[in-house]
């Protein structure tokens, strides 16, 4: 293994030391909840996008997507692309929205529209998703660095993670923010050296390694039926994944909100979502694109493949950079996968602590001095970052699978139906707080019994014999129905619904927020 050389080092550290000092710079100016997880609703609209790209793009599409394309084709890129629809209708209807309705938390609407056991239930469910999450992202972190320094991996993930909760205890939202316009920057230029890399070094040139890449149906988009065949998921499959995962994800995961929620005005908001979509699918594009022309670069040279890292596609791209990018460049790209890493750690950790203590202290203890809240929500951005790192650990015996997959995989189920749920709420003027929790409860039976039954593989007579993937769209769709069938026949109060649901209404009110 080619060791890390001096300048490597030297671009590394001023990397850390940058983001660190941001961190400090911050620290100052937190006084307030308001300040912690809402930076006082002041950033900027390219701000926000920045940090938008920087928390949708993690380390898992750093190292993962690329290896999905070097080992099978860009079948994956198609839920990716899911979610350019799912943005642009965000932007139209649920940013003014979510900014006149809710104060912190997505899951406040909840409670407004179903009560305090609906809220209960999402933010709940947030937690878990986002701590397994972390843990996936620290995960791909951890075995890129180790394979690229050879340093213990339970090393490195204990060093990325306890970095990355420093600098967010100390600096709030803020510090996440603006780290995240320079980790972004950061990010898209080791991509596009990295690709340059790949495109120029093989003989021939870039015409040569595309055509390799074409011939070698590695720009694949998988299988186009209606039934899956063997383990892959077909193309229709993957989409309708992908509306269901960034359906939820930036329609109510409370990560997403915050962004919309920290800008200065719904027109700043707006336009961070567009510069955050079109550079997330720009850059998941980009990602995949480098594993397509990784594939050709060890078809066309005599570069050989050590068979155990041709078996773990996620170490295919560490791999490459170490043997085969030059010093210096190697600490950039290093660099990037660490600010990766870093900008979805620490957006994710904040968003963890602002529902940690909006959704369950305050609400517990409404009358608690502002004060004690803003050191209950460092404490939850410490005890989170905590149990990341653990999770990650747990994670790390597991290596071997495709990791990109089993993460989607995984948030389909552990979401719970909260797209659903949302839904009802939104579109549904009929559905009862009655209706909603056995919505919940029939989720959850469905849930529990086809993760055990298809995932775990258990024996009980009737099996979930579907893609793990349909998991998610299924329980979704229960959560739906069965909230606005049960509202009709389980009858209930109503709570007062003006503007809690997206009809002719909250239409109106949109446009005079716009």
């Amino acid at each position: 293994m080619k060791a890390l050389q001096t300048l490597d080092f030297v671009v590394i550290v001023i990397y850390l030391a940058a983001i660190a000092a941001i961190g400090l710079w911050y620290a100052r100016s937190q006084r307030t909840t308001d300040d912690y997880f809402l930076a006082g609703r002041s950033i900027p609209g390219w701000a926000v996008g920045f940090s938008l790209v920087g928390t949708i793009i993690s380390s898992v599409s750093f190292v993962a997507l690329p290896g999905t394309a070097f080992s099978g084709g860009w079948w994956l890129l198609i839920p990716n692309l899911m979610a350019l629809p799912v943005l642009l209708l965000v932007m139209a209807y649920l940013v003014p929205f979510y900014r006149r309705v809710v104060r912190m938390s997505s899951y406040e609407y909840l409670e407004r529209r179903f009560g305090v056991g609906a809220r209960l239930y999402g933010a709940a469910s947030f937690l878990v998703l986002r701590i397994v999450d972390l843990g996936f992202t620290l995960l791909l972190t951890a075995i890129a660095v180790e394979v690229m320094t050879g340093w213990d991996i339970y090393l490195v993930l204990a060093g990325v993670g306890i970095f990355t909760l420093i600098y967010t205890v100390i600096g709030g939202v803020q510090a996440v923010i603006w780290t995240d316009v320079v980790q972004g920057i950061i990010l898209f230029a080791g991509a596009l050296i990295l690709l340059a890399i790949l495109m120029f070094t093989p003989p021939g040139g870039p015409g040569a390694v595309l055509s390799a890449a074409y011939e070698g149906g590695r720009f694949s988009l998988g299988d186009f039926g209606l039934v899956s065949s063997g383990d892959r998921a077909t193309f229709w499959l993957l989409a309708l994944a992908g509306l269901i995962h960034f359906g939820r994800s930036y329609a109510t995961e409370q990560n997403m909100v915050q962004r919309y929620l920290v800008a200065r005005t719904d027109g700043d908001a707006r336009r961070g979502i567009m510069v955050g979509v079109i550079g997330s699918v720009l850059i998941w594009t980009i990602f995949f694109l480098i594993g397509s022309c990784l594939w050709a670069f060890f078809q066309l040279t005599a570069a050989g493949l050590p068979a155990h890292v041709a078996r773990r596609p996620d170490d295919i791209v560490p791999y490459f950079i170490v043997h085969w990018v030059p010093q210096g460049i190697v600490g950039l790209l290093l660099a990037a996968i660490l600010a990766a890493a870093n900008s979805t750690v620490s957006a994710d950790l904040n968003s963890v602590a602002t529902v940690a203590t909006q959704d369950f202290f305050a609400r517990a203890r409404p009358s608690s001095d502002d004060r004690v809240r803003l050191w209950f929500g460092r404490a939850a951005v410490l005890v989170a970052g905590l149990a990341s790192i653990t999770t990650a650990a747990f994670l790390a015996a597991r290596r071997g699978q495709a990791v990109y997959e089993i993460f989607i995989t995984l948030s389909m189920i552990l979401a719970g139906g909260m797209l659903g749920l949302f839904a009802l709420g939104f579109f549904s003027r009929d559905a009862t707080r009655r209706g909603a929790y056995a919505a919940i409860v029939v989720c959850m039976m469905f849930v529990l019994w086809a993760t055990i039954t298809g995932p775990l593989d258990v024996d009980i007579g009737m099996n979930f014999k579907m893609h793990p993937m349909t998991i998610g769209i299924f329980g979704n769709l229960i959560m739906f129905v069965t909230g606005w069938t049960a509202s009709r026949f389980l009858g209930g109060p109503r709570a007062d619904l003006a503007g809690l649901t997206l009809g002719r209404t909250a239409r109106a009110d949109t446009a005079k927020a716009g």
